[in-house]
This record gives C-alpha cells, structure tokens and sequence, in this order.
C-alpha cells in the first residue's frame, strides 16, 4: 500500500516540475517577443503617427 502513494505522489511531483518548467519558458518567450515587437513599434513611431 504505501508503494503505491509513494509511486503516485512522485508522479505528481515530476508532473509538476515539467509544468512550472514549461510555464517558466513559455513566460520567458512570450516576455521576449512582447519586448522586441516593442522595439519595433518605437523604431517605426514616426510612421506610424498620423
């Protein structure tokens, strides 16, 4: 018995590192992208006023 809630709750922690992982990453990108877009909304201001 005692197997089985030790195999579970290290399922669910490994589980849960791969997430925090993935979601650390993906935030990581989604801030890069959002900061160089930004650049180029800053290099292109003068075109873009009307």
């Amino acid at each position: 018995m005692m197997e089985k809630i030790y195999h579970t709750m290290k399922s669910v922690g490994v589980w849960n590192l791969v997430m925090g992982i993935l979601l650390i990453v993906t935030g990581t990108i989604a801030g890069v992208f959002m900061i160089v877009n930004g650049a180029k909304l800053l290099k292109k201001k003068s075109d873009l006023l009307f």
